[in-house]
Parts: structure tokens; C-alpha cells; sequence
């Protein structure tokens, strides 16, 4: 895999949390998709457009900005050789034949200058060694007056699943469970860093709206408990104890979510994100 110098998280999202990803791809799809339909509208993605989307994981969002710009199309860059494999077999499985997809890093990937039109993300722009390095590439490929759009997560404590990890803190070690350190999931939570990242990146037009969504999780609390469990936060909390210790971090886990299974038995828990809008310079 060429021009990678995120090599930390290429080693992670083609390892262990790549496969989980892969594996789940469904689920996760549902609990980020309240996001999906706002990403886009706020992007404008239609017509002609050719859209870059960055961290696209299994491709759900690619998938939809193709479906939005018959025209057009939509490319998925990814750090992760299992998902990129996933989202690959989904595009052909639904025939959208005009999402395609590539691996590499977002920070360094040689795309053309101005070869998109537009540019987003959801949930993948937390992780980058050097955001504003990345997003001054993305920029650089984004056509004058070309708009990015992104959804990432606002602070942790507005994140329900986050209090649900947090609610195993008399079993286990969970400490600064929710950090806002970089790269990590909430590096971009602080609405100041995020201008500041885009403005030293060379975007105008900055906009920040907070977003709420629920997503499902589980069918019931034992499986919500075993899916948390199974991300790469949950095996960090776990793999450390003993079985004895495990067996009451789930326990744990298990009550806590119970509170938040619906009439149907799913697990509903709500996410609180910053969606993010951003333009090229028209004279760029």
C-alpha cells in the first residue's frame, strides 16, 4: 500500500479493528445512519459531482453520494483493506455501478488537483497523525469553490454509548474512557480546534451544527453488551482482566443497557455529533 505515513492507524484498521469493522459492517451502518441523509444534504452531493469520501470504511455513505449524482461518482479512500473489500462486494450486490473505491491515506493520496467536486466523511476524519496536513490535501483536490461536509462525534459526554462503557468503571480500569487526544475518536470534539484545523488547511465558510441521532446497537441488552465488548474500546477495557473480572464488566454492561432497550427489544442509544461544513476558495 502506497504513500502511508499514518502508519499507526494503518496498522489498526488492517488488523483487529479493521476485521470487527468488516464483520459488523450492518451494524454499525445502523447506528451511524440517523447521520447519513443530513451528511449529504449538507454537502449538496447531486447532479454530475464527483465526490471523494474520506474514511468510507464499508462505503455506506460512498454508495449513497453515487445514488445522489447519477452524472457523476463517487470514490471511497480508506486505510482499511477489509472493509474496502466489504464495501466493494456491497457496491456490485446493489449495482451502483458508479462507486468505486481505492486504499491509501487521505493525509498524502496523489489524487489530481481538483478532481472532486465535493468531499465528505462520516466518523473517518478523527484519526489523521496530522489533520491539518490531511485536509489541506483534501482541499487540494477539491475543485475551486468545491464544499467538504463531515460528521465527528461531539464531546463524549453526549454520547450515550459512551456512559454505557463508562458505567463498568467500579470493574474495571476505565479511566479517561472519552479523551479528547489525537488521533482518537473525540480529537476533533472542541469546536475551536476544528476551525482552526480547517482554516490553517486553507477552507472558508465554516460552519459547525450540532447533530442527534439515535442508532440501534443490539437486539436486547446481551447483545448490545457483546457488540461494545467486541469494538476496539471494549477490548482495550477488557483485555487486561482476568475471566472472573470480564464476566462482571458485562454483567455491568448488561444492566446498564437495559435502560435503553425500546418497546422492540432493540438498543437505542443516542449519538451527538458535529456536522461540519467547509468551502475551497473560489479563486483557490
Amino acid at each position: 500500500m502506497p504513500d502511508i505515513v499514518n502508519t499507526e492507524q494503518a496498522q489498526a484498521w488492517n488488523g483487529s479493528e479493521g476485521a470487527h469493522w468488516a464483520r459488523n459492517q450492518d451494524r454499525w451502518n445502523a447506528v451511524n445512519e440517523g447521520f447519513d441523509e443530513p451528511l449529504l444534504d449538507a454537502a449538496g452531493v447531486t447532479g454530475d459531482h464527483r465526490t471523494l469520501d474520506l474514511g468510507c470504511g464499508s462505503g455506506q455513505t460512498t454508495r449513497l453520494a453515487a445514488l445522489r449524482a447519477p452524472r457523476g461518482h463517487a470514490l471511497g479512500l480508506d486505510l482499511s483493506g477489509p472493509m474496502l473489500a466489504e464495501a466493494r462486494a456491497a457496491a456490485e450486490r446493489e449495482g451502483v455501478a458508479n462507486a468505486f473505491f481505492t486504499q491509501g491515506d487521505a493525509q498524502v493520496h496523489p489524487f489530481a488537483p481538483s478532481a472532486f467536486d465535493r468531499a465528505i466523511s462520516r466518523y473517518g476524519v478523527m484519526f489523521f497523525a496530522d489533520p491539518a496536513a490531511a485536509f489541506g490535501n483534501v482541499g487540494r483536490v477539491l475543485r475551486p469553490g468545491g464544499r467538504l461536509a463531515f460528521v465527528c462525534p461531539a464531546g463524549a459526554g453526549l454520547n450515550d454509548w459512551v456512559e454505557a462503557m463508562a458505567s463498568m468503571r467500579a470493574v474495571l480500569p476505565v479511566g479517561d474512557f472519552g479523551r479528547t487526544g489525537s488521533p482518537g475518536m473525540f480529537s476533533l470534539a472542541s469546536p475551536d480546534r476544528i476551525r482552526d484545523v480547517l482554516t490553517t488547511a486553507g477552507f472558508v465558510g465554516i460552519t459547525l451544527n450540532q447533530v442527534r441521532a439515535y442508532g440501534t446497537w443490539g437486539q436486547g441488552a446481551e447483545d448490545a453488551a457483546e457488540f461494545l465488548l467486541g469494538t476496539g474500546p471494549g477490548r482495550h477495557l477488557t483485555e487486561q482482566a482476568d475471566a472472573t473480572v470480564r464476566a462482571r464488566a458485562r454483567r455491568t454492561l448488561t444492566d446498564h443497557l437495559r435502560d435503553h432497550e425500546a418497546a422492540d427489544g432493540t438498543v437505542r442509544l443516542l449519538s451527538t455529533s458535529w456536522l461540519v461544513t467547509a468551502d475551497r476558495r473560489a479563486d483557490a
